[in-house]
């Protein structure tokens, strides 16, 4: 299966979560909400940066949520408006079932491997960033990802204008920018659980965090009242959810190394401190803090709590019981993304998008 053209650049790919924003953390945080045409509207954005710097076809996962509607019917009346020439790349939807759920995301993901996408630009939070590694290591596929926040918790992808992001994206999968100068390397958590000799793995790019909860169920985590640990692959004071609380007792860089372990307090009796992190956008909480260290890369930690649930990047993910053996593991230059701000810096400094006039 190949989406490329007979000749130049490699595709890009776009996966866009139509749901992200919608979970519990939306309602009890009074936070905002994205709607179908503001992401319509983002896409569109990616679609025309990556084009003038280069991109002539993309691939996208297809919704039920109206995100490709909406796309369809904007480049349908832009190209005819136009006569029938586009300021876009050509736009393919993948061939796949969707049931809106997670299941997209990684179905979508390995077709884009198997396509022989450039990089793959991702609309979500950092659970929906999250799926695409995750699914992206499964494959043993080194494509970079480029990350524009539309979640509830954004601590993963940063905030910033998508044209910005889609010219970048644009510079890398055009080939006017190599990899070495293009990309960054990125850690992640991986999360174990052993039990009578069966082993149950997966990662975090964000944060890990042990709660008192003993079933999934409402997968957002966002009481502090239940957990009990956190393991951190970078800790950002700027950032808002479970990380925060990392960011502000020790920060941690994305490309520093190491990562961040904390053990919180049963009570404010039992705490070395409390802290007041922003859990959740207009949530500012007191968490117990009882200690907290470096994690160093490829040296596990055992969760020393005998059960609950294992929260990545925020939603709950994992159920352990008694017996049954946890460990955290920081990985480094685990993953790659696209980074923006670098490539835009190089194409000012090498004069990538003059053109002469003559």
């Amino acid at each position: 299966m190949t989406h490329r053209s007979p000749s130049g650049p490699a595709p890009i790919g776009v996966i866009a979560n139509p749901v992200s924003a919608r979970d519990i953390r939306r309602v009890v945080a009074n936070a905002g909400n994205l709607q179908i045409s503001d992401r319509v509207n983002i896409v569109l954005r990616v679609l025309g940066a990556a084009a003038a710097c280069g991109v002539t076809h993309a691939l996208m996962m297809p919704d039920r949520g109206g995100i490709r509607y909406g796309l369809e019917r904007t480049l349908k009346r832009e190209k005819e408006q136009a006569n029938h020439t586009s300021l876009y790349p050509a736009l393919q939807f993948l061939d796949m079932d969707t049931t809106s759920t997670v299941d997209d995301t990684f179905a979508a993901t390995r077709l884009m491997v198997e396509a022989g996408v450039a990089a793959i630009v991702v609309l979500g939070g950092d659970g929906t960033h999250r799926a695409v590694v995750r699914e992206l290591l499964r494959c043993g596929a080194r494509i970079p990802i480029a990350g524009l926040s539309t979640g509830t918790n954004n601590a993963f992808p940063e905030m910033r204008e998508p044209t910005i992001t889609g010219m970048a994206a644009g510079l890398y999968a055009s080939g006017r920018l190599p990899a070495e100068q293009a990309l960054a390397m990125h850690k992640l958590v991986e999360v174990t659980i052993e039990s009578n000799g069966r082993v149950q793995s997966d990662i975090a790019i964000v944060d890990a965090v042990i709660s008192s909860d003993r079933y999934v169920g409402a997968r957002a985590i966002w009481k502090p009242e239940s957990l009990l640990a956190a393991y951190l692959a970078f800790a950002d004071p700027q950032c808002i959810g479970l990380s925060a609380i990392g960011g502000l007792l020790e920060p941690v860089g994305r490309q520093q190394s190491g990562g961040l372990a904390i053990e919180m307090a049963a009570d404010a009796a039992h705490a070395l401190l409390a802290l007041n992190a922003p859990i959740a956008p207009g949530m500012v909480r007191p968490v117990p803090i009882a200690s907290w260290q470096r994690m160093v890369a490829n040296e596990p930690l055992v969760v020393a709590h005998e059960a609950g649930t294992v929260a990545l990047d925020g939603e709950r993910e994992l159920g352990f019981e008694p017996g049954q053996r946890v460990t955290a593991t920081l990985r480094e230059n685990a993953f790659s993304t696209v980074d923006v701000a670098r490539c835009m810096h190089l194409a000012a400094c090498e004069g990538l998008l003059r053109t002469s006039v003559r």
